[in-house]
């Protein structure tokens, strides 16, 4: 396909939120947030959107940082990158899910610019970082001219490329609450390549298990790449809950969990092979979830 040249715009580059809320109620639809720029900039060389003016949030430090409370969890800027994401040890201790999106999205050149925010909120069915933050029961935290407030990330998707985020709102930041200490969760995700290549289905799997350290107390999957925004798989999800988890019983969720998905059938995979592969990497997601509380409570 032949790229143009970026349309023209006037560029804006803000040193607080409350700079960036003043422009976005000063421009309306005519403006676009721009943060790493690795999904806008193609969509604006394509003239899939052509903004007259685009707000750079790169240099707010409030937008910044990765931190961990003992008794909230961990927070995350909207401002962090897949790059600064995969090297955080609180990420791969903390929230071992995430770390597995990031590690497989991407090349390092674009880890570098591609933020969180950003990919939340281009709201592309086959972002990476969605499903692993679903299955935590994560929060997007909002910024508004009615001031902020908190959304499930799981409620933050409208359709193909639509979040519910205002075009008069930024997300500044996301929360994961603290687990429980029997608790884990994985994400796989499967590629045409080896790395470097979109989900044609991710899934995650959080489970949490009883004080008995063998039945399934609590348990969220999430898919992403097989509907019009990731999804969660309540069926095979009460399948687990109050049971002992067993390759038979994940076997017989991941099966539940290829009836609810309604992928596309396109040059990269078809409809039946992304429901089959939903089966096999739920099985495997819950697997790795469990195996994971297993080898943290035998240390």
């Amino acid at each position: 396909m032949f790229i143009r040249r970026l349309p023209k715009f006037e560029y804006h580059s803000p040193a607080s939120i409350a700079g960036v809320l003043g422009l976005l109620k000063k421009y309306g639809n005519k403006a676009r947030i721009i943060a790493g720029g690795t999904d806008l900039l193609l969509a604006m060389k394509k003239r899939a959107v052509t903004p007259e003016h685009l707000v750079n949030v790169k240099n707010i430090k409030a937008l910044k940082g990765i931190s961990y409370d003992a008794k909230k969890g961990l927070k995350i800027g909207a401002l962090v990158t897949c790059a600064e994401l995969e090297e955080s040890p609180l990420i791969k201790e903390k929230a071992p899910a995430l770390w597995d999106a990031v590690y497989v999205m991407a090349s390092p050149q674009v880890k570098t610019l591609a933020t969180i925010g950003g990919n939340l909120c281009s709201a592309v069915p086959s972002a990476d970082t969605a499903p692993p933050l679903i299955a935590m029961g994560a929060e997007a935290v909002l910024s508004g001219p009615k001031g902020e407030h908190i959304m499930a990330v799981e409620k933050l998707f409208k359709g193909p490329a639509e979040s519910k985020v205002a075009r008069s709102e930024i997300l500044t930041h996301i929360r994961i609450p603290k687990q429980p200490e029997r608790s884990c969760a994985a994400y796989l995700k499967l590629m045409r390549r080896a790395a470097m290549d979109l989900a044609l289905v991710g899934v995650a799997a959080y489970v949490c298990l009883d004080a008995d350290n063998k039945t399934c107390k609590e348990v969220r999957i999430a898919l992403g790449a097989v509907a019009p925004t990731p999804i969660r798989a309540p069926m095979a999800e009460k399948l687990l809950s109050g049971k002992e988890i067993s390759a038979a019983l994940a076997e017989e969720a991941g099966k539940v969990a290829g009836t609810v998905c309604s992928p596309i059938t396109d040059l990269r995979a078809s409809l039946g092979y992304r429901c089959d592969m939903v089966e096999v990497l739920t099985r495997r997601a819950v697997m790795a979830a469990l195996a994971r509380i297993n080898n943290r409570t035998t240390k």
